[in-house]
């Protein structure tokens, strides 16, 4: 979706009407209500979460007709009352998750997951509109000079910045990464930036090629034993964090053999179905199994 006009009266939407159904449709531009402000929308990006709606896999929680989307950038079009602290043509990004304040987890502070989380462009409609109204309370601002294109990346790039925080990365630490999607990509730059050696394992070549673009270190599993390379890199110690990001059986199996003696293992990815795990590893070694989901205000922070 490209940069759109500030001062357009009506706009178009991207309605999900059922598995592999979408249209472009018309949508009236609604003022802000009170303490919210409107959007511009210039970039929304793709997400798998968006690709499996598409598919239909989660047509018993998305409700038809939907806006989805939630990987964007934009500018503020207008500002509704009771709303001071933001102008119009200011560069933002969204936080795309709505707590509801008063469950047992949003009382200890963990609003990210809440039993009742709204995860926008999920459970309510999402970016994929020219013209999107939003509570002021989720904006993220953004530096005038970062490119919205690259703006809208903020949202993955927290998630990343989430899961290696979740993992306690130090700096000299050896982690691993199984699996090399946008994501897996991220989190393995991100633990770099936090001083970490990274190895990351994935099958796909263009996907390997992308990585080493970015100065990952990076194999192919056919190719090189990923317990073997891992034992010699790390002179027979084994990763201190491993991070699960493929989503596949193989993938948690590899995760688990190239930990180190209290190894943590990061879940990143959603398994859609229960996988076997060598407990007795995590017995022997006293592994640290981690779940990682979405993210926090700090985190969209350091992202941006």
């Amino acid at each position: 979706m490209g940069d759109q006009s500030l001062t357009d009266t009506a706009g178009r939407m991207l309605a999900y009407w059922g598995r592999r159904t979408l249209s472009v449709e018309p949508c009236k531009r609604e003022p802000p209500g009170p303490g919210e402000v409107q959007i511009a929308v210039a970039y929304t990006g793709i997400c798998g979460t968006d690709l499996h709606i598409f598919h239909g896999d989660m047509d018993a929680r998305v409700k038809a007709p939907a806006v989805i989307g939630h990987e964007m950038s934009g500018r503020i079009a207008a500002v509704g009352d009771d709303v001071p602290d933001w102008r119009i043509g200011q560069p933002v990004t969204v936080m795309p998750t709505r707590a509801c304040g008063n469950c047992p987890a949003c009382t200890r502070g963990l609003t990210h997951i809440c039993h009742d989380l709204d995860v926008i462009g999920v459970d309510s409609p999402g970016s994929m509109q020219t013209s999107w109204n939003v509570p002021a309370e989720l904006l993220v601002a953004l530096p005038d000079d970062l490119a919205l294109d690259r703006a809208a990346l903020v949202e993955p790039v927290a998630v990343a910045v989430h899961d290696v925080r979740r993992a306690r990365v130090q700096p000299d630490e050896h982690v691993v990464v199984v699996g090399g999607g946008p994501i897996g990509q991220l989190i393995a730059i991100v633990a770099q930036h936090a001083g970490a050696r990274v190895l990351l394992v994935e099958l796909d070549p263009i996907r390997r090629a992308i990585a080493a673009a970015n100065d990952i270190d990076v194999i192919d599993p056919r190719v090189a034993d990923p317990t073997s390379t891992v034992s010699s890199w790390t002179d027979g110690a084994g990763a201190d964090v491993a991070f699960e990001v493929s989503g596949a059986g193989a993938g948690v199996a590899t995760a688990v053999d190239v930990l180190a003696r209290r190894g943590r293992l990061v879940m990143v990815a959603i398994h859609p179905q229960p996988r076997e795990v060598d407990l007795f590893q995590f017995f022997l070694r006293e592994l640290e199994l981690v779940g990682a989901r979405l993210y926090q205000r700090h985190d969209f922070g350091e992202a941006v």
